[in-house]
């Protein structure tokens, strides 16, 4: 069982950093923006380029990867998103799966389609510890290490700068906020900036954990984040983050079992139970429309 919470650990941190860009989006502009997957893709790629090609080190690779990432996610919201921002939410939608396709075989074109082997970890990374039959292995204490620090860090941008409080402003009323003086549209900017970086930190812990990747990998891996963010409460950052462990958990639990081949709807069967008994998720309050 401790070997399995290791392991949970590791996987739920990758879920719970991409889920924060689904949560925080939705939060601020009610959109699901399911080209966040994608932007976890391109993170990896650049990471996999930053080690193989600059021969950088993990934590330089890491910064690079969350820095493209971050200008990603500004370009998405200033051109896909921002001029639709007053249509039906059904438009915004389309656009964000149609901007989702883009990267993808974007990325394929550039790139190609066949997997491609993440470069060898530095030493220190290569190691374990025995702790009583528990085997530890030393990415997984620095997976889930870069991932709480992150986690912590954007805890205190929202909760202790000025930005972070015109963020939550914004998200209770845009048109309050704006009358208060709070620039909406840098604002929305910031966010798609926090959530893609977060993103794109995801990307290169997993090229580093599963040692593999491709320019489709962002689908699945995107959509159980968006799982997490429902379970938890969509549009908290508390919920995403319970909601990442939860479904890391469930996923090792059912491998554990030897039934890995059913992982996958094991968690979107939790999806559709949360949604039968508690739309609202976890976390999330239910709250009536006067009309």
């Amino acid at each position: 069982m401790l070997q399995q919470l290791i392991n949970s650990l590791s996987i739920g941190s990758i879920y719970a950093l991409i889920a924060l860009g689904y949560t925080m989006v939705y939060g601020i502009i009610k959109l699901i923006n399911f080209a966040h997957g994608d932007v976890y893709m391109v993170g990896a790629y650049l990471g996999y380029a930053s080690m193989s090609i600059l021969k950088l080190g993990f934590f330089e690779s890491l910064i690079i990867a969350m820095v493209g990432c971050t200008i990603l996610g500004v370009v998405i919201e200033k051109v896909a998103y921002r001029p639709l921002r007053n249509s039906t939410r059904i438009a915004a939608l389309i656009t964000a799966i149609g901007v989702s396709l883009l990267i993808e075989y974007t990325m394929m074109f550039f790139v190609g389609a066949d997997p491609r082997a993440y470069p060898a970890m530095p030493g220190f990374m290569q190691g374990s510890m025995n702790l009583g039959g528990v085997i530890i292995k030393n990415q997984q204490l620095v997976i889930i290490g870069v991932a709480v620090a992150l986690m912590l860090l954007l805890q205190f941008i929202v909760k202790k700068t000025k930005m972070g409080k015109a963020m939550r402003a914004v998200s209770q009323d845009p048109d309050a906020a704006q009358l208060m003086g709070i620039n909406v549209d840098r604002t929305i900017s910031f966010t798609f900036a926090i959530g893609s970086a977060l993103a794109g930190a995801a990307g290169v812990l997993v090229g580093v954990y599963y040692n593999s990747i491709n320019p489709l990998m962002g689908i699945i891996p995107g959509l159980k984040a968006f799982v997490a963010a429902v379970f938890g409460g969509i549009g908290i950052i508390p919920g995403a983050l319970i909601g990442g462990y939860v479904i890391g958990g469930a996923e090792t639990l059912v491998s554990s079992l030897g039934f890995s081949l059913f992982k996958d709807g094991v968690v979107f069967a939790i999806l559709i139970l949360i949604l039968i008994i508690k739309p609202a998720g976890l976390l999330g309050k239910n709250v009536k429309e006067k009309v």
